[in-house]
């Protein structure tokens, strides 16, 4: 992998004090936010956070991206740990095609069928450079906040010792609540 890496930064935001570092894979940037005090933790709470423009800037009440968001760098600000900004748009298919999803999606489709009508898989996230982030910020234990089982798999893959799984649950409303059932029912998500 041939991976770019920025400095470390400041980020004073309204949820508190972090710090950033940005790492560059071909086209795609992700972005390690830290706790002033993450390199003081022998085991961070991490949340690797699947980017959503929709959801965590315009506010979309179609997903529960931004409220995972909003929980995340709080939890953090106060707990201490890591947010990966993962930027890997709906589920790594792109703007464009994701909004060709909610498309269809405002036709009746669930999120999966969305993906496969356009030719995608239900998810095509790539998590390699997860590995490398982790790698770089000498992570070999965790507590992990998330409710994918596909992420716990992979950071167990990783040979990192996951210590503990922290649900990230937010409130359902009417224009979520089939998409979280799906990825209840059909993703296997812990909700």
């Amino acid at each position: 992998m041939n991976i770019q890496q920025s400095n470390i930064a400041n980020l004073p935001t309204k949820y508190g004090k972090f710090r950033i570092k940005a790492y560059k894979d071909n086209d795609q940037e992700h972005l390690a936010i830290m706790s002033l005090d993450f390199e003081q933790i022998e085991a961070p709470y991490v949340r690797i956070h699947s980017e959503c423009l929709t959801g965590d800037t315009l506010g979309s009440l179609k997903c529960d991206c931004q409220n995972q968001l909003e929980l995340a760098l709080k939890f953090i600000s106060k707990e201490g740990g890591l947010i990966i900004y993962h930027r890997q748009e709906g589920r790594n298919i792109g703007l464009l095609n994701k909004v060709n999803a909610y498309a269809l999606q405002d036709q009746g489709r669930n999120t999966i069928e969305a993906n496969l009508e356009l030719g995608f898989k239900e998810d095509e996230r790539d998590y390699k450079v997860i590995k490398y982030i982790f790698d770089d910020l000498k992570i070999n234990k965790l507590k992990l906040i998330t409710n994918n089982p596909k992420k716990i798999d992979y950071v167990k893959s990783l040979n990192i010792e996951l210590i503990e799984r922290i649900p990230s649950i937010t409130k359902v409303n009417k224009y979520n609540e089939y998409y979280l059932n799906t990825k209840k029912d059909k993703m296997g998500h812990l909700l």
